[in-house]
C-alpha cells in the first residue's frame, strides 16, 4: 500500500517547492517600479561621491526595499519615486561629481528634484521637460553648464526653480517667466546674458537673478513680488517698472546702469524694509514727503543703500528710523535734519554714512554722547565734523572736510539749478 501512495508524496512535494519558490520570488522582488530602479541605477553609473562624501553607500541594488533603504529616495504608496535628492547638503559633505542622466526623464511620478552642492558638470538634461509632474527643481552650487532648457516651458506645476552658482550661459528662456505655477526663480551667480524676457506673467513671488551678465531694462514685473534681486548686472534705464511693486519686502537692484530719479513709491511701502540701489547713476532728489511717525514703516533690522549714485538736494526726513543708512558718496547738500539726529543719538539708527557729500551741518543734541553702538560719518563734506570721523570706513579717506572751492562751486552750481 505504502508503494501505492508514493506518487502522491512526490506530488505533494513538487507543490509545495513551487508554491515556496512564488513565494520566495515575490517576497525577494524589489518593492519599487522596475522602470524606476533601471534610472536609479543609471543615476549612480553617472554620478560619484566625491572621496569623503557616502551618499551612494545605502544604493544596494540586491535591497528588498529601495524606497525606504536608499538615501535621497521618496517612494509613493505605489512604489514609484516621487522625491529625488542627490547629495546630503551636509556641510562635511564634498557632494557629488559627474553629470546628470537623460534617464531621469523616465521617473515619470517625479515631483522634486534636488541636486545639492557638488562638483556636477554637463547640461541639464532637457529631457527634464518630459517630467510633467515636477514642482521643484533644485541644482544649486556645482559646475553645471549650457542653456536653461527651453522644454521646461512644458511644466505646468512647476513652483520652485533654482539653479542658481552653476555656469549656466546664453539668454532666459521666455517661456520661463510664463509658466503659470511659478512662485519661486532663482538663476544668481551664473553666466547668463541677453535681455530679461518681456512678458513675466508668471505671479512670482521670489525672483533672483544677481551676478549674471544680463542687460537691457526692467520688464514689467508681477505685482505679487516679494523678493526681487537683479544685483551686480549690466542692467540700464529708469526705475519706473518698480512703482506697481507694493508687497516688495526685499528689493537689490545695486551694481547696475539704472538712471533716472528714484520712484517715491520705493519710500512709501509699508512692507519693504531692505532697499539696495547703490552703484548706479540715480539722480534726482530725495522725496520731500513728511511722514507720519505713526505709520513709519522702517525700524529694527531695516536698511537703505542709496549710496554711490548721483542724488542732489537735501536730506529728507523720509528715513529717519532707518537702523542701517547708506547716503554717502552723493551731490546732497544742506543740514542734515533732526530727525535723523535724534535717530542716531537715540540708538534707533546704528549706521550712519553721509561721507563724501556737500552737506553743510549737523545739529548736535546738547549734553547727550554718542552711544558706543552707533557708527555714523559726516566725512568730506563741507563742515568741519565735530563727531563722525572715528567709527568712519577706511573708504572715506583721511580729509575730515572737503575743500572750500569745491563747496562753493558746487553750491553755486545747486542754487542754479
Amino acid at each position: 500500500m505504502a508503494h501505492h501512495h508514493q506518487p502522491h508524496y512526490f506530488l505533494l512535494f513538487v507543490l509545495l517547492f513551487s508554491v515556496n519558490a512564488v513565494v520566495l520570488s515575490f517576497q525577494y522582488r524589489p518593492k519599487i517600479s522596475a522602470v524606476d530602479l533601471a534610472v536609479l541605477s543609471a543615476i549612480k553609473d553617472s554620478l560619484t561621491d566625491i572621496p569623503g562624501s557616502r551618499f551612494f553607500s545605502t544604493w544596494d541594488f540586491t535591497a528588498l526595499d529601495p524606497c525606504s533603504s536608499f538615501t535621497g529616495v521618496t517612494c509613493s504608496f505605489n512604489n514609484r519615486v516621487t522625491v529625488l535628492s542627490l547629495g546630503t547638503g551636509l556641510s562635511d559633505s564634498p557632494g557629488l561629481a559627474g553629470s546628470l542622466s537623460p534617464a531621469l526623464s523616465n521617473l515619470t511620478e517625479l515631483t522634486q528634484l534636488v541636486l545639492f552642492p557638488g562638483l556636477v558638470t554637463g547640461p541639464i538634461p532637457p529631457q527634464l521637460g518630459q517630467l510633467t509632474r515636477l514642482r521643484v527643481i533644485s541644482l544649486t552650487n556645482n559646475r553645471l553648464t549650457g542653456p536653461i532648457p527651453t522644454s521646461f516651458y512644458t511644466l505646468p506645476y512647476l513652483h520652485t526653480l533654482d539653479l542658481s552658482s552653476n555656469q549656466l550661459t546664453w539668454s532666459i528662456p521666455s517661456g520661463l517667466t510664463k509658466l503659470p505655477s511659478l512662485k519661486v526663480l532663482i538663476l544668481s551667480s551664473n553666466e547668463l546674458t541677453g535681455e530679461l524676457p518681456r512678458t513675466v506673467s508668471a505671479q512670482l513671488l521670489h525672483l533672483d537673478l544677481k551676478k549674471n551678465n544680463i542687460s537691457g531694462q526692467l520688464p514689467r514685473l508681477p505685482s505679487t513680488l516679494r523678493y526681487l534681486s537683479v544685483s551686480m548686472n549690466s542692467m540700464w534705464g529708469p526705475l519706473n517698472g518698480l512703482e506697481s511693486l507694493s508687497e516688495l519686502v526685499y528689493l537689490d537692484v545695486s551694481m547696475n546702469k539704472f538712471s533716472g530719479p528714484i520712484p517715491t513709491s520705493l519710500f512709501l511701502n509699508p512692507t519693504l524694509t531692505s532697499l539696495f540701489l547703490q552703484r548706479n547713476n540715480l539722480s534726482g532728489g530725495l522725496p520731500s514727503i513728511k511722514m507720519d511717525p505713526t505709520i513709519q514703516s522702517y525700524g529694527e533690522g531695516s536698511i537703505v543703500d542709496l549710496s554711490h549714485n548721483f542724488i542732489t538736494g537735501e536730506i529728507t526726513p523720509l528715513l529717519a528710523g532707518v537702523e542701517t543708512l547708506f547716503l554717502n558718496n552723493n551731490h546732497l547738500i544742506g543740514s542734515v535734519p533732526e530727525e535723523y539726529v535724534k535717530s542716531v543719538y537715540g540708538g534707533t539708527t546704528k549706521t550712519l554714512y553721509l561721507q563724501h557729500n556737500y552737506l553743510s551741518g549737523f545739529p548736535l543734541p546738547q549734553g547727550l554722547a554718542l552711544p558706543d553702538t552707533v557708527s555714523l560719518c559726516l566725512s568730506y563734506n563741507c563742515m568741519v565734523p565735530l563727531v563722525g570721523i572715528s567709527t568712519c570706513p577706511a573708504s572715506a579717506g583721511r580729509q575730515p572736510s572737503r575743500p572750500e572751492s569745491q563747496c562753493s562751486v558746487f553750491s553755486h552750481h545747486s542754487s542754479m539749478d
